[in-house]
């Protein structure tokens, strides 16, 4: 384990933008939502972070890249797999310098890491959670078995050897309360699985699209229930795949088309926003690029008994703000999560730092990497309005954003890994 060489602090007053705009607000508004914000590093070591219990001393630690970090203060970080990568870069002395990590924010290459997501769950059943590494596009994913507290790396487990798609996820998809990897696969849309009596082994993949040629930079996944109907559905950015009664003998699930993104989008989700008892999607225009919004189910179907949806934006397809002023581009990652404990979920977004590198060709690749929350709010008169927040303006998200309640004070705090390092968002809530 080593001493952290950065750990700052810094509070920061959530930025309510609409307050400049004569608008009636919700009373729920008069709380002020303020996030504590923890560099827990500024090394490039993943594009997606997460947390878990790792040491069983109750309280949560931080993974991102190959170390964990060790809550409440994240001060000591452990080594969980190899750390060796370095790179140089040119000071204005010229003197070469070599820094920790992937090539990112301390460099000026655009490089990628190994590491793109991060889970944490009790993959074994032994008592002590493990972490879940989602590699590069196109490569392995694997699991790491927790050494039950002894020095040293952890065990390293392939889940699948081909990994496809820029947003896979692990989640409970087939309803047995055990989460599973969904993702593309050389070609095919799917979900591995593994052996629960053997989880060391390879996960089967079980295929639940004809090949349909999903590459490995291929845009756009998430699971929920679109139809109602109890069973969670695939969505993908040109429309869902609807889960059979039965998975027996893995069959190939019904395919509703619908372009929900023509570019890509990134993380989607399936909630009924409105209230009207059907759910909606949302996600994501274009990860690379503008746009954020939500797709009305409508009750009415098409000829062919299809549902449809209506969009509504909340984000601009272009670098045009919307009506509280905000506008950013490349929201690669995306979560749900209900921030202010009004009962409706809000979504948690920003912009992903250097996608493709300060100067890369994204609309808008240099900008400020912006971390915001939106404010769901069901108005009186059956609208929908999605107040923006500002959570930071010096981080950003990666192809991963995580919310979940680390501090145990039952208030959603956020997890972000990038090129500019791993963050922690620690959520307060102040009172008028």
């Amino acid at each position: 384990m080593a001493e952290l060489p950065l750990l700052c602090f810094v509070k920061i007053l959530s930025a309510a933008l609409f307050a400049s705009v004569a608008l009636a607000l919700p009373s729920h508004a008069e709380k002020i939502h303020s996030f504590e914000k923890i560099q827990l590093t500024d090394e490039f070591w993943s594009e997606g972070a997460n947390f878990g219990d790792f040491n069983r001393d109750g309280k949560m630690d931080i993974v991102s890249g190959p170390f964990w970090y060790e809550g409440p203060d994240f001060k000591v970080r452990h080594e969980f797999m190899p750390a060796t990568e370095t790179f140089t870069v040119n000071q204005p002395d010229g003197t070469m310098k070599t820094f920790h990590g992937f090539e990112g924010g301390l460099g000026t290459k655009n490089t990628y890491s190994h590491n793109f997501f991060a889970y944490s769950y009790d993959i074994n059943h032994d008592g002590w959670t493990d972490i879940i590494i989602l590699g590069f596009p196109g490569e392995e994913s694997w699991w790491f078995e927790n050494p039950k507290g002894k020095p040293g790396h952890w065990a390293k487990h392939t889940i699948i050897k081909v990994t496809d798609n820029e947003s896979p996820m692990l989640g409970d998809l087939t309803g047995d309360r055990k989460p599973e990897l969904i993702c593309s696969s050389e070609g095919y849309m799917g979900y591995a699985a593994p052996d629960r009596k053997h989880p060391e082994d390879l996960w089967p993949f079980h295929r639940i699209s004809p090949n349909k040629n999903y590459h490995k930079f291929t845009h756009g996944l998430g699971i929920g229930d679109v139809n109602g109907d109890g069973r969670m559905d695939v969505l993908e950015k040109n429309g869902w795949y609807e889960q059979p009664k039965s998975l027996k003998d893995d069959p190939i699930w019904k395919f509703h088309p619908f372009e929900f993104s023509h570019n890509g989008a990134a993380q989607m989700f399936a909630y009924d926003v409105n209230g009207d008892g059907l759910p909606d999607v949302i996600c994501s225009i274009w990860a690379h690029g503008y746009g954020l919004a939500w797709y009305e189910q409508l009750r009415e179907r098409d000829a062919k008994g299809e549902i449809q949806f209506k969009k509504h934006l909340i984000l601009n397809e272009d670098a045009t703000p919307n009506k509280y002023g905000v506008a950013f581009s490349q929201l690669h990652g995306v979560a749900m999560a209900d921030m202010n404990g009004d009962g409706l979920l809000d979504i948690v977004t920003g912009k992903r730092f250097w996608a493709h590198g300060h100067n890369g060709p994204d609309p808008d690749s240099d900008g400020t990497p912006v971390l915001y929350w939106f404010q769901l709010v069901r108005n009186k008169d059956k609208s929908i309005d999605w107040i923006p927040h500002l959570i930071d303006n010096n981080s950003g998200v990666g192809t991963q954003v995580v919310v979940g309640n680390i501090n145990k004070d039952k208030l959603p705090d956020i997890v972000v890994g990038n090129k500019k390092g791993t963050f922690v968002f620690l959520h307060y809530i102040e009172k008028k």
